[in-house]
This record gives structure tokens, sequence and C-alpha cells, in this order.
């Protein structure tokens, strides 16, 4: 059983509702110019997080990290089997060949 003090941790703990997530497919869109969607998924696939960049200049550098900590309510669920069978193996390798915070 918590002690109080563990249930008061948790309440006060940022990422208490938020699940880790890795990145499973880094595209650029055909819609628009220098558009960068990055997709990041559970490990097992069934639910996802996308994530759009405008790169406005050559020199726009910003970082992409192998995984990110998402609020549960911005995950999105994964209907298609063979989309969710994907983006569980590219998690898998993601986490084998990286930590969370690396650059990638």
């Amino acid at each position: 059983m918590p002690t109080e003090s563990a249930v008061d941790d948790d309440a006060d703990d940022p990422d208490r509702d938020r699940e880790r997530v890795w990145l499973v497919e880094r595209t650029y869109s055909d819609d628009e110019q220098n558009i960068v969607i990055l997709v990041y998924a559970t490990p097992d696939g069934s639910r996802y997080l996308r994530k759009e960049r405008a790169l406005t200049s050559f020199d726009d550098a910003r970082d992409t990290t192998a995984a990110v900590l998402a609020r549960e309510s911005s995950l999105g669920d994964v209907d298609d089997p063979d989309v969710r069978e994907r983006y569980a193996a590219e998690a898998e390798r993601t986490r084998e060949q990286y930590d969370p915070e690396d650059l990638i």
C-alpha cells in the first residue's frame, strides 16, 4: 500500500500522465515545402504522436531526440494492424540503438 507521501509525490510528478514514445518515422511533407513530419509511437505500436516542424531556413537546426514524453491525451490510436506492427518494430529498433535523450 502506498504511503501518503508516495501518493503526494505522484500528484506532483509532471510525468505522471505521460508516456514515452519512440521515433518511428521522419518524412518531408509533399503538400508543403520545408515541413518535416515526425512520428513517435509507443513500444507496442498501438498509439502515436505526430509532430510537424516548419524549417524556416537552411541553417534551422532543431534537435530530434530518440524519444519524448507525450501526454496521454496527445496520443492517437493506430487502427491499421500493419502500421501498428511496423511502428512496434521501429520503436523496438530505436530503443535498442539509442537512449531516450539521444539526438538522431
